[in-house]
């Protein structure tokens, strides 16, 4: 295998018209096989059992992903520890660990290492611009002396801290990324996706998306608003789009975080294969050329995305050895019934039943409409106190 340094960068790939394929969501897979914790969602886990982190991102590359990004989502000092949260690792421990797994699995095969900085508890605490950037340049130290291909400025409620995020990374010379977690009504101050993408060029991105919080659906629908804000303004970027993988349709400005079965319920939601088809299909038709994957998607749903894809990018991923192209497989099977399957019609009009005759197909969100600088989201080292706890149990019975 050629050493990084030969590769084609993000950005040849791109202007070349590549289809770049990204991973998925390695806090939640992560958390299902039980190696992170649902409440802080920090990724010690890169140093603590590097094993999973390694296998994970193997899986995600045998299903198609050309980028490893690094385990660091939510690796800022003040998020690890934040509200009790104890480390037997430092941040830069864990962002080190997480560097050197991605570039170990990206040279197995022609990927890229993308190295990631989130949103931080200090700007939701009302820090300073320069406390939050202090935050971001201790991380991007790390990636720029681990050597990653590129940066990518993701999960941001607030583009003006995304603003902030960008002109940290890009400060490092490589190409950054800049995603939001947001749809089509805007970040949480009301600043719409065409004018967040605008602010998120001008502070130099190089590409411009959004990722978490929405089904695919809902985010195709967002970047092709940020693409037309971004040409209607005379500049040029990249897109990309990391959605859930999982159905919203009843999602407010907050996203998935504010739906009733958030975290530990949300199973009935998760897409099919087939469903990743048809978003990987609205995507390439919207212009959009890096897509990805956040909360939710398995290796499964990469493999989807790149068997949609493989006219575009004239090859099928090595996963695809053991899954028949629209059930194709199935033709092998003992039942004659289910061997009736193996035909793209029957998968692709199919109305999968949840099994669940007395639920809704939809909830009610929570809607308690905080955002920065309610003294409710102002965070702390401290674990959360009872006190504390009690206050939003009696805001939740009010709420319902």
């Amino acid at each position: 295998m050629a050493p990084s340094g030969t590769k084609k960068n993000i950005l040849e790939r791109l202007e070349a018209g590549e289809v770049i394929l990204g991973d998925g969501g390695f806090v939640v897979a992560l958390e299902k096989r039980g190696y992170v914790k649902a409440g802080p969602l920090t990724p010690e886990a890169a140093a603590e059992h590097p094993e999973a982190v390694r296998q994970l991102h193997r899986e995600f590359l045998r299903a198609g992903s050309t980028v490893m990004q690094t385990f660091t989502f939510y690796a800022s000092d003040d998020k690890l520890e934040n509200r009790g949260n104890t480390q037997s690792f430092t941040g830069q421990q864990i962002n080190e660990a997480a560097c050197d797994l991605a570039r170990e699995v990206a040279n197995e095969g022609d990927a890229l290492v993308a190295g990631g900085v989130s949103q931080t508890p200090s700007y939701m605490s009302c820090e300073s611009e320069e406390a939050v950037k202090a935050i971001f340049k201790k991380q991007i130290d790390v990636f720029i002396n681990k050597d990653v291909d590129f940066l990518i400025a993701e999960y941001f409620e607030h583009v003006e801290e995304a603003e902030w995020a960008v002109q940290i990374l890009k400060t490092s010379g490589k190409p950054v990324a800049a995603t939001l977690c947001i749809g089509p009504e805007g970040d949480l101050n009301g600043v719409s996706p065409g004018d967040c993408a605008v602010k998120l060029v001008k502070a130099g991105a190089d590409i411009v998306g959004v990722n978490c919080h929405f089904d695919p659906e809902t985010c195709v629908k967002t970047v092709k608003m940020m693409k037309e804000g971004v040409e209607k303004a005379g500049l040029k970027a990249h897109y990309m789009t990391q959605p859930l993988a999982l159905h919203t349709p009843d999602c407010n400005r907050q996203g998935f975080i504010d739906l009733p079965e958030f975290p530990f319920a949300l199973e009935p939601r998760v897409l099919t294969r087939w469903d990743m088809h048809r978003y990987a299909r609205e995507a390439y038709n919207a212009g959009i050329r890096y897509i990805g994957g956040c909360c939710g998607f398995e290796p499964y749903h990469v493999r989807a995305v790149a068997e949609e894809l493989a006219p575009e990018r004239g090859f099928l991923p090595p996963a695809s050895e053991k899954h028949g192209l629209w059930g194709a497989g199935l033709e092998m099977h003992t039942k004659p019934w289910v061997r009736a399957r193996a035909r793209r019609e029957y998968w692709e009009n199919l109305k999968p039943s949840s099994g669940r005759p007395f639920c809704a197909a939809m909830s009610k969100p929570d809607c308690w409409g905080y955002s920065k600088g309610h003294p409710d989201l102002k965070q702390q080292k401290e674990a959360t106190s009872e006190d504390q706890l009690k206050a939003v149990f009696d805001k939740a019975a009010q709420s319902q």
